[in-house]
């Protein structure tokens, strides 16, 4: 496990639980996002990494940034963050976060990456199967990958599914080499 892990754990930990209390999952979920997005804005990045800015004045200058698109909490959050130097664990809190809330709401996030589009009877088809095997609800993205040639690949999780022709070509280029 990575320190950016370990430190993001317990902060995602804490979001997850005020959320999840108040019936405000989603509503975090867009402020992390939100914030993770304004903390890696390259420029922003630079300004909170400058040695010339107080821990308050980061924390100032982050919820300054986000506006109205946080509440409160997540100002606090903020405050908290800067305080302990982890401003820049912020990306990996959203992402545990999601994690964490994808296993309370039983459900997964699953990407369709493919050589061209993939109808809507097909993403159903889809995410009925990893439904089947995953035992949970999924929630598909796509994306196209023209280098792919042909075929699809499918990442939910930790699994992943190759059926690309780019993908087989690799595993016979293996096999011949051997």
């Amino acid at each position: 496990m990575s320190e950016i892990t370990t430190a993001a754990r317990p902060y995602a930990r804490a979001a997850f639980e005020v959320a999840k209390e108040k019936g405000t999952l989603q509503v975090w979920s867009d402020q992390l996002a939100f914030m993770a997005a304004v903390a890696n804005d390259p420029q922003m990045r630079a300004v909170l990494d400058s040695p010339a800015l107080t821990r308050t004045q980061r924390a100032d200058l982050m919820i300054s940034v986000c506006g109205d698109h946080i509440d409160d909490q997540a100002k606090n959050l903020v405050k908290l963050l800067a305080e302990n130097g982890r401003l820049v664990v912020l990306t990996e809190i959203a992402a545990l976060y999601e994690v964490m809330r994808a296993d309370a709401e039983g459900s997964v996030e699953a990407e369709v990456i493919s050589a061209q589009d993939v109808s809507d009877a097909q993403l159903a088809k889809i995410a009925e199967a990893l439904k089947g095997r995953l035992g949970r609800e999924v929630k598909l993205t796509t994306r196209i990958d023209d280098s792919l040639i042909g075929g699809a690949i499918i990442r939910a999780g930790d699994l992943v599914i190759d059926g690309s022709i780019r993908g087989r070509l690799a595993k016979l280029t293996g096999a011949l080499s051997r």
